[in-house]
């Protein structure tokens, strides 16, 4: 194993140490915004949700009412044409 001395002057190491620093900090803050972004859709997706819930809860009580109307019908039919 060789001991060879390597020798970089303390100017080049932290300016090296700053440049990955700001790189790293542009990936976070790209990160922050890629989050915030998410955040918006996932609230736009929640309203979303509920108004369809809301439309489904109306068709599934329009279902309820025309199931009981043919019923009814069919009941009444039953008393005017007699098998």
């Amino acid at each position: 194993m060789s001991n060879e001395t390597v020798t970089y002057s303390l100017e080049a190491v932290l300016t090296r140490i700053e440049g990955k620093i700001d790189s790293l900090q542009r990936d976070v803050n790209k990160l922050e915004i890629g989050q915030s972004e998410l955040k918006g859709e996932i609230k736009a997706l929640g309203f979303k949700v509920e108004g369809i819930d809301k439309r489904l809860e109306k068709v599934e009580n329009e279902q309820s009412i025309l199931v009981k109307s043919v019923s009814d019908l069919q009941g009444f039919r039953g008393l005017i044409l007699p098998l």
